[in-house]
This record gives C-alpha cells, sequence and structure tokens, in this order.
C-alpha cells in the first residue's frame, strides 16, 4: 500500500512543481527519488540505470532521438528566420481575411507541424503574426492560446498519416509499422479533432463578443504592423514548398514500395524509421538554405542555433520518460498493466484507456507512448491487435491527458504567451484533453466496426 501511495505521490509532486514553473527536468527527478524511496527501489541502481539508461532511460530516449528533435528545430529555425513560416500565415490572412484569425493560425500552425516543424518553433514563429491578427479582430488572447495548441498540438502530431512527429514515429519501432499506419483511422479522428476544435473556438468567439472580451495585449507583447511583415517574406508558393519536400520525401519510399521499385535506397528508408525522416528535414533544410536569401548568408550559424533550440525540449521529454522508466519498476505499475490488459474490455478500448493514462501520468504524449510501446505493445499484439490499428490508436490516445496542467508543452505556450492556467488552460483543455479524446473514442468504434 505504501508503496501505491507513493507512486501517486510522485505523479502529484511532478503535476505540482509543474503547475508552479518549476523546471520539469529538475521536478522529473524529484518525483522519481519520491517514487524510489516509497517504494523500496535500490537507489543507486533506479536513477542510474531506470531514469537514465534502461530502455525506457532518460539517455536512452536522448540519444535515440536526437537527430530527429534537432532535424526538426534545424529546419524550423531555418523557416522562421526565412520569415517562411509567416509567408504561409499571410497567404491564408489573403485568403480568408484577417477576421478568420482562429482559422488562419489553427491552419498556418498545422501546416507548419505536418510540415516536420516542431511545436515549440511554431509556437514562437506564429506569436507575432497572431497577436496582429488577434488585435485586429479584436479576439481575446485566451483563444489565441486555444487555437494555437489545437493546430500545433493534435490532429498533426497524432492523427494525420505521414507526420514526421516523434508520437507517429515512437510506434514505427516497436511495431514495425511505418509513418502512414491505418491511414482511414488517421484521417477519420484528425477531421474530428479539427472540426470539434474548431466549432468550440468560434462559439467562444462569439460568446466574448456578446459578452464585451477583447483583445488585451500582455507587458512584453510588441505587436509588427502588418506592412513591416510582408516586406522580407517570400512568395507562399515558394515557402510552402520545404514544407511539401519534407512529405514528398517521407512518402517516397511508400510510393516506390506501391510501384513495385525495390531499390537500394527504398530498402533502407522502410529500416530506417528515424533515420529518414531526419533526413526528409535536413534535405529540406539545405534546399531551404538555397532558396531563401535571408538565411543564406550565415546558414551554419542558424542551423547551429535551430541544433540548440531542440536541446531544452528534448531533454525535458527524455526526463519525463526517465521518471515513467522508475515507475514502471513498481509493483504499483506492474498491477496496473495487469489491470489493464485483463480488464475483459474489448483490447481497442483498452489500449484507449491505457495510452491516455499513462501520457497523463507523464504529461508527455511522446514519453507516455514510448513507455506504452516499451511495456504493453507486445500484450496487446498478442491478443490479436492489428499492428498498423495500434499504432494509430496509441498514438491519437496518447494526444488526450498528456495536455494536463504539468505537460511541458502547455507551460511552454503560456510562458510566451503570458498567460496563466486561470486565465487561458480552459480552452487549451477543450481543445488538446476533451476534443482528442472524443475523436479517439470515435476512431477506437471505428475500428472496432471495421474489424
Amino acid at each position: 500500500m505504501l508503496g501505491i501511495l507513493g507512486l501517486l505521490a510522485g505523479i502529484t509532486l511532478l503535476i505540482w512543481l509543474a503547475l508552479r514553473d518549476v523546471n520539469i527536468i529538475f521536478a522529473s527527478v524529484l518525483g522519481a527519488i519520491l517514487v524510489i524511496l516509497t517504494n523500496g527501489l535500490p537507489f543507486a541502481e533506479s536513477l542510474t540505470q531506470s531514469f537514465l539508461l534502461s530502455d525506457l532511460g532518460a539517455f536512452t530516449f536522448a540519444g535515440r532521438f536526437f537527430l530527429l528533435f534537432a532535424a526538426g528545430a534545424v529546419f524550423g529555425k531555418i523557416m522562421g528566420d526565412a520569415h517562411a513560416a509567416t509567408s504561409v500565415a499571410m497567404a491564408l490572412v489573403r485568403l480568408l481575411g484577417a477576421h478568420r484569425a482562429l482559422w488562419i493560425i489553427v491552419l498556418a500552425c498545422a501546416l507548419l507541424t505536418y510540415g516536420g516543424v516542431v511545436v515549440f518553433v511554431v509556437i514562437f514563429a506564429s506569436y507575432p503574426l497572431g497577436l496582429r491578427l488577434m488585435k485586429e479582430a479584436n479576439i481575446p488572447k485566451r483563444l489565441f492560446c486555444g487555437a494555437l495548441a489545437l493546430g500545433a498540438g493534435t490532429f498533426t502530431l497524432t492523427a494525420l498519416p505521414g507526420t514526421p512527429s516523434i508520437q507517429n514515429v515512437i510506434p514505427t519501432l516497436a511495431l514495425g509499422t511505418d509513418l502512414f499506419a491505418a491511414p482511414v483511422l488517421g484521417l477519420f479522428g484528425g477531421a474530428i479533432m479539427f472540426v470539434v476544435g474548431m466549432i468550440y473556438l468560434e462559439r467562444e468567439r462569439v460568446k466574448a463578443a456578446a459578452a464585451g472580451e477583447g483583445f488585451e495585449a500582455g507587458p512584453r507583447d510588441v505587436i509588427p504592423d502588418l506592412t513591416e511583415i510582408e516586406k522580407d517574406v517570400p512568395h507562399p508558393l515558394l515557402a510552402a514548398f520545404p514544407l511539401v519536400l519534407v512529405i514528398a520525401t517521407i512518402l517516397a519510399p511508400r510510393l516506390a514500395q506501391s510501384a513495385g521499385i525495390e531499390a537500394a535506397w527504398v530498402s533502407f528508408a522502410s529500416s530506417q524509421p528515424i533515420l529518414w525522416p531526419s533526413m526528409a528535414l535536413i534535405f529540406a533544410s539545405v534546399v531551404a538554405v538555397l532558396v531563401f536569401p535571408l538565411v543564406r548568408k550565415n546558414p551554419l550559424q542558424i542551423m547551429g542555433t535551430g541544433t540548440q533550440d531542440a536541446i531544452l525540449p528534448l531533454m525535458a521529454t527524455a526526463s519525463v520518460i526517465g521518471f515513467g522508466g522508475v515507475v514502471a519498476q513498481t509493483q504499483g505499475f506492474a498491477l496496473f498493466t495487469q489491470a489493464v490488459v485483463g480488464s475483459g474490455l474489448p483490447p481497442h478500448l483498452s489500449v484507449f484507456a491505457a495510452s491516455s493514462t499513462v501520457a497523463g501520468i507523464t504529461g508527455s504524449s511522446s514519453g507516455g507512448l514510448q513507455i506504452f510501446m516499451t511495456t504493453l505493445a507486445e500484450p496487446f499484439l498478442a491478443l490479436g491487435l492489428d499492428p498498423e490499428e495500434l499504432h494509430r490508436l496509441a498514438a491519437m490516445a496518447s494526444g488526450g491527458l498528456d495536455s494536463l496542467p504539468h505537460c511541458g508543452a502547455v507551460i511552454a505556450m503560456l510562458t510566451i504567451t503570458q498567460l496563466t492556467h486561470r486565465q487561458a488552460y480552459k480552452d487549451v483543455f477543450v481543445v488538446t484533453v476533451l476534443v482528442p479524446i472524443l475523436a479517439t473514442l470515435a476512431a477506437t468504434g471505428l475500428a472496432m466496426g471495421m474489424g
């Protein structure tokens, strides 16, 4: 009983520290130590092996996914410094009108994340233009957070087939699938996330206008002039070219296999679920440097800065996974695993419950998904689940409870936008927790019906 209470206390401590803006790496270490002490785990071995070097260790994860994080951050840095991300957003402004600011933010963030730009970079890149649009349309900043979260942190990360996100890559290692696993389920769930999320945001916009709630700039907000933004941006078609190139490069091996091509590069790409998306992002980064004059002058410095920008989100995610590695050694987690697999629920629903719960414990979709795939993938495959369905449903389920208040991405977004949990978290909770859960349950029902 003490061990289970200690496990719950460690998780509670992690959430409590995160809500008080304590560094998530430090919070993960403290939480892990509390779990170790209250569960009677060997102290030295648990910290050096379970937390750092085991299959669920922080350093193991960081080493395995460093190239993908770094390549995504470099690509995002180049796209930001070249004003290509701004160009895509401005094209949507001209197409839809500034009064449709929420739609523009969601679509722009979705295009960037589906093209391989990491979430943290998208938030930074979208913020200045988003402020201008919010002010023009007199929409509260809290809904700006909701739009950022919906576009950058939901359907393009876990649902849409082909995305190079870490959440879509992790299942390929455990299941032998590719990034386009279960495309029908992914498109179905992704469409629900987008449509229901936009309905909610637009309803809140109308309610805010009726209540007289409008835009209020933060103390450090610098709102750019739209004419100044447009001066140095490339043509939108040219700006979108590197994004298209990333997806096309990732898709090329599957198309080649469908056409019966058996070249060496096709076999290589199919056998490298982490390296191939990383190479696609690096290739697109080089092309972007050649195409965009603003980054052609000092490309190595920009790439170096981008690589540095990858370290903090990588280590934050890795430390949460290290915490999960300690949790996975406890008797309480073993009981949870047995309860989920032997619950008597249909296997598809058990996948949803297990992946969601573990992601909620860690406050990270990628962290929870890594733990799920390492500890629970084999038992679910043994129950007869199709690997592609398991890939897609587990990935989508990991994108629900991960966005609880202690989620690192949520904390980073609120910090950047200068808002508090009290001001903005309700909208973020709806679009990143409730809506993805609804979409995943619907996709789960579809998978059960198709089976």
